[in-house]
């Protein structure tokens, strides 16, 4: 390992990256929390991100996720947010969501980031399937899951925050439990559930990698549906046993404010000794005058409701119930904020390249810098175009060939990635070109500070606030987007 300021970074198995020396090791100690870690070590990780809306499509065999992924094995943590996997019909939202596409996407994921060879991993050869297509067998997404194991046996949901005195007291199974607890809606199950579907619980010894292919070097952390909302989080197979209190939570904003169709789910995990929360949402849709107060409710309500389940009952758990609590939090998603501009004025200044006058006007900007939303939140400037709306397969903005005004919509930066906290840095903010959907997907790679502790636990004296950061990290020699 080397040492730059104190601070140890990753190198070999995890990619070592020069960090801002404004990035303080205080942060780590920083959130409501109960407990502090005795003194240690930061250690930087990569995280790439990727929001995608798909609009309704399900994945094709010859659909190459790398065009955007460009993956060299560089991160150490993916996180790849989806909306609308299945279309926002009846169907999917009232009667049963359909999780086909979901097992689709995961296989398409992994390989991608591990490049099986010769097919060694299960669940990638096409069949004969759905509508005599060629493709992938038709699984549920728990089966498909489990093709896609890594190296360790512990149970994410386990804490690691035992006292040291009790340590001595009870077997070494126990360690790696936490007390039995109470199922909640969006929960983790008590231990004598453990063997019982639930799909907020993560067991990686059901999660395995082929004894076949030594090569793989990602495993599946999470993977949780919400009728079209899809999030699955993928992690360097050496980082794994430092994952514990892994928990999810769905928060539900769509029809009357109550059913799956936009909202959010949001999963929480603590890495080594530090916390992060990551927000996948699709907030409400529309591009009225006045619909960017509905997406602002929607922001604040998730902040307000999004409630994680209690796992250890230990009286200093510093694992936080709430979003904000948490010490790296990342939120991606179709945001569905728009232009405040006509159709006209928008394609103008396009044409035009006057792209700070278009940022301008857009409406996240807008309410961000009125205090309305995000307070405190930050997002990279953007150096590319709109990502909304195209035409399928196609270069073209949708309306761009219409006469009516009907069916026409502006261009727009729906899609969208922000970040909460301190100890974390954005390296780029950049869109892919996939014409898979009339979305095209946005990636951001981050640098992310994690305490590592040998120690263990000590309690904390005195509670502290999260404090963030005003200054907002820029890329600076980023080209606009054709």
């Amino acid at each position: 390992m080397g040492e730059r300021n104190g601070k140890k970074e990753f190198k070999g198995s995890f990619e070592s990256t020069e960090r801002n020396s404004d990035l303080q090791l205080d942060s780590t100690f920083l959130g409501s929390t109960d407990s502090v870690m005795a003194p240690g070590e930061v250690q930087s990780i990569r995280i790439f991100v990727v929001t995608w809306n798909v609009g309704g499509k399900s994945p094709h065999n010859n659909l190459n996720l790398n065009d955007f992924l460009k993956n060299d094995n560089s991160a150490d943590i993916y996180v790849f947010g989806f909306q609308e996997i299945v279309p926002l019909n009846a169907g999917n939202v009232l009667v049963i969501e359909d999780n086909e596409p979901a097992a689709r996407w995961l296989s398409l994921i992994n390989q991608s980031l591990n490049n099986p060879i010769n097919g060694c991993s299960r669940g990638l050869k096409p069949t004969t399937s759905l509508g005599g297509s060629k493709f992938f067998p038709k699984p549920s997404l728990k089966s498909i899951s489990k093709t896609f194991r890594t190296v360790s046996r512990r149970k994410l949901k386990s804490c690691n925050c035992t006292p040291l005195e009790l340590e001595r007291k009870r077997s070494k199974d126990f360690w790696f439990r936490c007390q039995p607890s109470n199922v909640s809606e969006d929960g983790i199950s008590s231990e004598e559930d453990d063997d019982e579907e639930d799909p907020n619980t993560f067991d990686i010894s059901e999660i395995s990698i082929p004894e076949s292919c030594n090569e793989t070097k990602y495993g599946l952390i999470a993977s949780k549906q919400m009728v079209g909302i899809f999030v699955t989080i993928w992690m360097r197979k050496e980082l794994v046993p430092h994952v514990s209190h892994l928990r999810i939570a769905s928060t539900s904003r769509g029809i009357m404010g109550c059913l799956g169709n936009k909202g959010c789910i949001s999963v929480s995990m603590l890495l080594h000794q530090t916390t992060f929360c990551f927000i996948c949402s699709h907030l409400a849709s529309g591009e009225k005058e006045g619909d960017e107060l509905r997406r602002n409710l929607d922001v604040i309500e998730i902040l307000k409701n999004t409630q994680f389940p209690k796992i250890c009952r230990l009286p200093y758990s510093r694992m936080p119930d709430k979003i904000l609590g948490h010490e790296r939090i990342i939120w991606l998603g179709d945001l569905n904020y728009r232009i405040a501009l006509s159709y006209s004025e928008t394609r103008r200044l396009m044409e035009a390249n006057h792209w700070d006058a278009l940022l301008n006007k857009d409406q996240l900007k807008i309410e961000r810098d009125a205090g309305r939303v995000f307070c405190g939140w930050k997002e990279g400037k953007i150096y590319f175009a709109p990502t909304y709306k195209y035409y399928y397969n196609s270069d073209t903005y949708a309306g761009d060939l219409k006469k009516s005004k009907k069916n026409r919509r502006t261009p727009a930066w729906c899609d969208r990635i922000l970040w909460h906290g301190d100890g974390i840095q954005q390296l780029f903010y950049i869109r892919g070109e996939s014409r898979f959907s009339d979305h095209r997907p946005v990636c951001s790679t981050f640098l992310a500070d994690v305490m590592v502790v040998e120690g263990g636990l000590k309690k904390k004296m005195a509670n502290s606030d999260m404090k963030v950061g005003a200054e907002e990290l820029l890329p600076t020699n980023r080209r606009y987007y054709p």
